[in-house]
Parts: C-alpha cells; sequence; structure tokens
C-alpha cells in the first residue's frame, strides 16, 4: 500500500466520521448514513490494499 492511498482511505474514514456526527446533531439520517456508508468504504479499501500487500510479499 502506498502512503499515498493510505492517506486517502483515512481521509474518507475521517469524513465519513465528520458527516455522520454532523448528520446525527442536526438529525439529518441521510448525512449520518452518508457518513457511515464512507467510513465502511474507506475500511474496505485499507483492507484491500493490506490483501495485496500481502500477496506481493
Amino acid at each position: 500500500m502506498t502512503k499515498q492511498d493510505k492517506a486517502k482511505n483515512v481521509a474518507q474514514v475521517a469524513k465519513g466520521k465528520v458527516k455522520e456526527a454532523t448528520g446525527r446533531e442536526i438529525g439529518d439520517e441521510d448525512l449520518e448514513d452518508e457518513g457511515k456508508l464512507d467510513q465502511v468504504k474507506g475500511n474496505l479499501k485499507q483492507a484491500g490494499e493490506k490483501v495485496k500487500d500481502a500477496f506481493k510479499k
């Protein structure tokens, strides 16, 4: 996993956490769900990169 890919994935997870918290605070369930989805996507991308790295060794 390149450092750039890792940074993008971590940023996506962080963005998702912000969206989720914002949605919860303002009562916007759609925004909260979108934030949760962003977090899942970022975590899945990180897992995929780790699998790729494992097979490179």
